[in-house]
This record gives C-alpha cells, sequence and structure tokens, in this order.
C-alpha cells in the first residue's frame, strides 16, 4: 500500500502561516501609524522575514492591505452570523451586527483600532461585511422597517454608526452603552422612531466567540 504524500499539505499549511502572520504584522503596525502610512519595511521588520518572503506575497502593501479587509470582514461576518440571524427582524438583526462589531474596540482593541484609522468602507465594493448587512438593509426596506431610501445611503448610515462607536469605545472614557447608543442612532437614521429604536437596540445579545485561529487570534498572539 502507497504511502501517502504529506508534503503538499504541510507546505500549505506553512505558506498560510506566513501569510496570516504578514496580515496580522500589518494590523497591529497599522493599527499605530495608520493603515496608509504602512510601509513593506514595517511589515518584514514587524514580522521578522525577508523583503523576499514579503513578495512571494503580496506584490505591494496595496494588495495586503486588500487582504487584510478581506480577512477581517470575512472572520467579523462568521462570527456575527450565528447570533443575528436568530432574530426575525431585520431591524435586530442590523442592531445586533452594529452593536457586535463596534464591541470589538472591548475585546479587541488593536482590531478595531485599525478598522477605524483604515477609514471609511467604500460601500459600493462587494466586502462580505458589508453584503453581509446590505442583506439584511435590502430587507428591511422590502418589509417596510426601513424608510425607503438608495442601499447605499442605509450602508453610509449603518458605517458611520459602527465606525463611530469603535472609535469612541477605543478610550476608556466612553460610555459603556455607546454601542446600543450608536444601533439605536442608526435605526432612528433607517426610518425607526425613538422607543422603538432604543428598545431594540437593549435587547438581549450573545457573545461572540472568538475562534482560536484565524486573524484575530494570530494578532493577539503576536501581541503578546
Amino acid at each position: 500500500m502507497a504511502t501517502q504524500d504529506h508534503r503538499p499539505r504541510v507546505a500549505a499549511e506553512r505558506r498560510e502561516r506566513m501569510r496570516m502572520r504578514l496580515l496580522s504584522t500589518a494590523v497591529r503596525v497599522g493599527a499605530e501609524k495608520g493603515p496608509a502610512a504602512l510601509t513593506i519595511d514595517d511589515v518584514v521588520v514587524g514580522a521578522e522575514v525577508s523583503r523576499g518572503s514579503f513578495y512571494k506575497y503580496f506584490p505591494s502593501t496595496d494588495a495586503l492591505l486588500q487582504d487584510v479587509g478581506r480577512q477581517i470582514a470575512n472572520e467579523l461576518v462568521c462570527m456575527a452570523e450565528p447570533l443575528v440571524q436568530g432574530f426575525d427582524d431585520p431591524a435586530e438583526r442590523v442592531a445586533g451586527g452594529i452593536r457586535l462589531v463596534a464591541r470589538t474596540a472591548l475585546d479587541k482593541p488593536v482590531m478595531a483600532a485599525f478598522l477605524v484609522r483604515l477609514g471609511w468602507p467604500d460601500v459600493h465594493s462587494e466586502d462580505m461585511l458589508l453584503e453581509f448587512v446590505r442583506r439584511d438593509l435590502s430587507a428591511g426596506i422590502r418589509a417596510k422597517r426601513f424608510a425607503r431610501m438608495p442601499i447605499t445611503l442605509a450602508l453610509n448610515i449603518v458605517a458611520g454608526s459602527v465606525i463611530g462607536a469603535a472609535h469612541c469605545m477605543l478610550h476608556p472614557d466612553c460610555e459603556p452603552d455607546f454601542a446600543e447608543q450608536a444601533a439605536a442612532a442608526a435605526l432612528r437614521g433607517l426610518g425607526l422612531d425613538r422607543e422603538e429604536a432604543k428598545s431594540i437596540s437593549t435587547r438581549r445579545l450573545g457573545t461572540i466567540q472568538w475562534p482560536g485561529n484565524g486573524l484575530f487570534a494570530e494578532t493577539l498572539a503576536l501581541a503578546d
């Protein structure tokens, strides 16, 4: 019986570990100096690799940051999806998503700082996280839970609430319920009245279970 060759699998695992190391280094450095100021030298020094190793994975820092954005979006969606999909109401799903992502500032401040420094998302992109929000906003507009408006406007309302909340919650003097306040403000912007928006935004919400692998885990491990 032929012995199975494990070398391709081992090589693939090694490549993925290096890719995640470069991504997590970009997050840590980008959280401090801003993604726009990130250089290849910052990444290779922080990750303790050669420039040649960097170029095996990414042709530029722009390509690296695009991969970081996709990875963060994918992980946030995978972690938030099981919690917000427990709600039938699109307004509850949108509010829950805002609260969960904003709370990243408390649980994973390095990741949140990077997202804040990354700035306003391109709401016309096919980013997985934006698609996740777009789905619920579209459902809410169709069901007349939200006011009729262009979907790009609705996305900007939600994105602004998330970024603003995360920015505030990175500071120790921020109100402990700021994520709920931001979610309520977003729902009012989407057309709900003040009392219902507040009620929805303060309902019991589960806690994200952070996985033991992936970009969040790798970034935390390198920060220790």
